[in-house]
């Protein structure tokens, strides 16, 4: 009797309720493609059988937080859910201050209207879509500092977020450092495909930026799951608890922005945390003007409850560990079949590169735009474009933005799908992979000003 030599995992929760899915056809896909203009984000929920498109605000809450929703304080001033909340960021985050928002984008335009001034420029670990346009409102201008290597799809440097600190160093030098409002750091890096940066190097990036007298604002995020790869790569962490990590993570840092629909496991909630109190005093001031009153921010209390209770239930190792093992099962299996996809495997996503996968395809033909596009077409599988679209056109000359990154995100909502669901994902893949040769580009119909690969429509070539 052969005996096994690795036994199975399993994922550390059971199903207590079910959201029931539909397939469609191939011929109905086709026609929802074409009345959504080719874009993933204009389908209708209804017509998606499996939905990767994003891990913002999709994950399922556990029985805990649904408890806890009950327990809302709707009171519009002092909630009580609000100081479970501000409590719980202190325990875990370290910060001093916490300002809530609906959700990350909230954060982001607060704390880019109170340090960007016209003129002032923004370095950073490569951009986010909707972080450097709150800094290009703001009048800032983004600097990407990263190392080369994220830029590298088949690099397997292990920690492609890193910012290289001669770059940091040379544009400090270049533009003054009175003109530069903070550094902004991502844990983990989006663009990259969901790339960490190590302890060491936020190390390095604190004591550069205290000989200047820089703040450095932490991307926050997906930090938890950056605390998890800082444990298994970093030898000095391998014994350390997330949290320990964590906390040592934002203590290089003065600020941070946290969208809660990631890390925290609810569906809706963000916040700006902060150890500056005069910086504070002005978010809080300014979080009425946008969001709601400085003790709810936008959101109900309940929301704010489950946030509270989705941190302790974010930093569990048997949680993380089973969340990016999800993520690493379908990255294997597509590398194993030859799927060209970006590595080191990301914490949230599988990212597809698409300039390897379709390689026919010029840039301006939008590949990744094209490649999602496909891969609902295959399969109902929604996935979304991480490539020349997300990265719209220059503020100042109109032209677009040509990353050297291409990619389709395949996002992994938190404890939603089963194996079985990650077992048809890749074999959809494979099944466009095997067919890749024959497909064409897209041009694009209608453009809106901001974010378009939100609202962008296309048509085949």
């Amino acid at each position: 009797m052969t005996k096994l030599t690795k036994r199975s995992w399993a994922e550390p929760f059971k199903i207590k309720v079910v959201e029931p899915l539909r397939m469609t056809t191939r011929e109905y896909r086709d026609e929802a493609l074409r009345e959504a203009g080719y874009n993933t984000f204009l389908l209708h929920s209804r017509d998606v059988y499996i939905d990767l498109l994003t891990d913002s605000g999709t994950n399922a809450m556990s029985d805990n937080q649904w408890a806890g929703m009950m327990m809302g304080d709707e009171a519009y001033a002092g909630s009580e859910n609000f100081y479970h909340l501000e409590m719980q960021m202190q325990r875990y985050y370290g910060y001093k201050y916490l300002v809530p928002t609906h959700q990350g984008r909230g954060a982001e335009h607060l704390i880019s209207r109170i340090l960007i001034k016209p003129g002032d420029f923004v370095p950073g670990n490569m951009y986010f879509t909707t972080t450097r346009l709150h800094q290009e409102l703001a009048g800032g201008t983004f600097i990407d500092v990263i190392i080369d290597e994220a830029h590298q799809p088949e690099s397997l440097h292990p920690f492609k977020g890193n910012i290289d600190i001669q770059k940091l160093a040379d544009a400090i030098k270049r533009v003054g450092a009175e003109h530069i409002s903070y550094v902004t750091v991502a844990a983990t890096v989006n663009m990259a495909g969901g790339q960490p940066i190590s302890m060491q190097n936020l190390r390095e990036i604190r004591k550069l930026t205290q000989q200047h007298g820089i703040k450095v604002v932490l991307d926050a995020t997906r930090a938890i799951e950056n605390a998890w790869f800082i444990k298994q790569r970093e030898p000095e962490f391998a014994q350390k608890s997330i949290p320990e990590i964590l906390h040592e993570m934002c203590s290089y840092t003065d600020a941070a922005t946290m969208s809660g629909k990631k890390d925290l496991l609810v569906n809706i909630g963000g916040f700006l945390a902060l150890n500056d109190f005069d910086i504070f005093e002005e978010a809080r001031n300014l979080v009425v003007v946008y969001e709601g009153l400085h003790t709810y921010g936008g959101l109900a209390g309940r929301d704010m409850e489950a946030m509270a209770r989705g941190m302790d239930e974010a930093v569990q190792e048997d949680h993380i560990r089973a969340r990016i093992g999800q993520v690493e099962y379908v990255g294997e299996r597509l590398l194993s079949i030859g799927v060209p996809i970006v590595q080191p495997i990301g914490g949230h996503a599988v990212f597809l590169d698409a300039k390897r996968f379709l390689p026919q395809i010029q840039q301006v033909e939008f590949p990744a735009q094209t490649l999602a596009a496909e891969l609902y077409l295959e399969s109902g599988v929604r996935t979304m474009e991480r490539g020349i679209v997300s990265a719209g056109r220059d503020a100042k000359t109109g032209e677009h933005h040509f990353p050297k990154l291409e990619l389709v995100r395949l996002t992994f909502p938190r404890r939603v799908y089963t194996q079985a669901h990650c077992d048809v994902v890749t074999e959809a893949v494979e099944a466009v992979y095997d067919r890749r040769e024959s497909i064409k580009g897209m041009r694009m119909s209608y453009e809106p000003k901001y974010l378009r690969f939100f609202q962008a429509r296309f048509d085949r070539m």
